[in-house]
This record gives structure tokens, sequence and C-alpha cells, in this order.
């Protein structure tokens, strides 16, 4: 089943995706009863019934959930290796890497729909995407393990962790995670797939093998398998609930795909930026087998407001 949070005619509703080629091309949205919060749904797990479908073609999608945290992994060593030499110039993978799937955890306010414009964040001049895919918690769980873990994952969206890669190769240095280089926008959609239509993708090693294209312009620039994931989705959401509680619609991205799932990782391995960063006007498609398309375009974002440097203090005690 394929779930969507939308506005037709001004209203903001929720519904069921059906027909069409990969629910676009002649799809239409079978509503649910006004006031219906796709989150609920997530929550129960019970679908309501629903209203007359409307042609998907008159709706604007919107992300599919409101999400009350997102953790974004690198669970990918082949973006891993690019990113980090375009990044930082340093060379290969930390060995802490492979420890334990890594994570930040990203902005729930900066969500936007699939096809919404993006502006250029405030102060950036080297902007770029990053095509994952992400699972959402349908129950509540806490110290999970990855097996007991399949039965909290509800569904999955496409996951674009849209970056500042100028901002966010400064800040970095302070040994934090990403800050306003990952604050601006991320895009979720265009609709939640059940996590049942799915697992026909599954492979031996429990990986989701979902083929992942990403394209600027219409031009292809990275093209790769989910399956390439060091961690399952399962795997994931049991590290995450370590120590503390999951929730029903969290969100929990796989991480950047590797060859070419983003421009940075080409930079860092071309030793130049090509192709080059994105400017507005500029379009991003990124296709997910099995779940279906975003495409959002870069507009001219506001400037940044100036903060001073740090100031010098003399560092009196009382």
């Amino acid at each position: 089943m394929r779930l969507a949070t939308f506005t037709h005619r001004g209203l903001r509703r929720s519904g069921i995706v059906e027909g069409g080629v990969d629910g676009v091309e002649g799809g239409v949205l079978s509503p649910f009863p006004e006031g219906t919060d796709l989150l609920d749904v997530v929550r129960t797990g019970r679908v309501p019934a629903t209203g007359a479908a409307v042609p998907l073609s008159e709706v604007r999608l919107l992300p599919p959930v409101e999400p009350p945290s997102v953790r974004d992994f690198v669970t990918f060593e082949e973006h891993v290796e690019g990113v980090r030499r375009s990044v930082s110039g340093a060379e290969g993978v930390p060995d802490a890497w492979y420890d334990a799937p890594a994570f930040y955890f990203a902005n729930p306010s900066a969500m936007v729909g699939a096809h919404d414009d993006v502006p250029v964040p405030p102060g950036c001049h080297v902007l770029d995407f990053e095509l994952e895919v992400a699972a959402v918690v349908g129950r509540e769980g806490r110290d999970l393990s990855p097996e007991r873990a399949r039965d909290h994952i509800f569904g999955y969206t496409i996951f674009n962790d849209w970056s500042a890669r100028d901002l966010q190769s400064r800040e970095m240095q302070v040994g934090l995670g990403p800050a306003k280089g990952k604050d601006g926008a991320t895009t979720l959609g265009p609709w939640l797939v059940t996590a049942d239509e799915l697992e026909p993708y599954r492979d031996a090693d429990g990986l989701l093998r979902l083929a992942l294209t990403a394209e600027v312009n219409g031009r292809e620039v990275g093209r790769d398998l989910l399956s390439n994931m060091s961690w399952t989705f399962e795997e994931l959401v049991a590290h995450a609930s370590r120590g503390t509680r999951v929730r029903p619609g969290d969100v929990l991205g796989s991480g950047t795909c590797g060859n070419g799932g983003c421009l940075a990782e080409l930079w860092g391995r071309r030793g130049r930026q090509d192709p080059p960063p994105l400017r507005p006007g500029d379009t991003v498609t990124l296709t997910v087998e099995g779940i279906g398309s975003v495409s959002n375009t870069i507009v001219p974002g506001t400037a940044a407001s100036p903060v001073p440097r740090a100031r010098e203090r003399p560092r009196t005690r009382p």
C-alpha cells in the first residue's frame, strides 16, 4: 500500500495512492476522512475507509509524515570514502565507522514534499543532494533486537538530505556533527510504501535490493543498489533504540548511496567539482525502485543574516 499526505482544493488530506505508472501517470488518490493524519494511521496500523478518488495530477504532495525525530545514518562505505576526501581531505574510512551504524539528528521541521522547490541555504555556495531511502517507525520500542525491530518498521520513503557542503566542511572542523550544513531542507516522499510491499525485494542478507538512480537536469549522475548498505534497516532501528525509545513516525535515513549518490562523492573521487554544485534552476530527480520518484528544483534563497565571530574574552573568574 502507498500512503500519501497532500493538499487538494486548499485542504490538507491523506489517503491511498492507486494505479498509474509507479502511481504517477494516471494515478489517483483515494482520500481518508477529513482530519485524518497519516501519522495516526502509522501509529495505529488501522486504515480508514476512503472517499471518492481524485487525480494525482491535481494534488500537491506533502511529506508523508511530520516526524517526531529524524536520524540520518551513514551506511554506504563507498559514500564515506568519496565524501570524506571531498569534505575534509582525509583518505579511506575511519575504523570507528565499522563498529556500529553512525548517525546524526536532522531537523524534523525542514521536511519538504516530493515536488517542492528547494531554496539555496543562506550563505551556501556549494549545494548538493543526497540519494537515500528512509524507514518510518510504526510502533514504539526500546532496546530492540534486529529481529524484533522488523515489526516496528511501518514503511519506507525516499529521503533527500540536501547539503550545503561549504558550510558543512567548515563547521565540522569544530568536532561536532553537521549543523547549518544540513539544516535547510530534506525531501521526504513521494509517499510512504508499507513494508510488506517491499518484502519481495529482500535478499539473503536481509537487505532490500532496490535500484537507486539520481539525475540532475535529466542527466544521470548516480546509480546504485540499496542492498549495498552495510547494515539492514532492522539493525538501524535496533541501534537507534539502544537505551532510548523509537516512536511512531520517527524517520531513519539509510545514508547516501555510493556511485554518485551525491555530488561530493564524485568530487572526492575526481579531484574537481564535476558535475558542478547545484544552482538555482537545476532540477534533481531521485528514483527508487518499488517506491517512486521525487523531483525538486533549486530556487534562490535568502541572504545570510550576519553573526559576529567569537568574542575574545578575558576568562575572569568570580
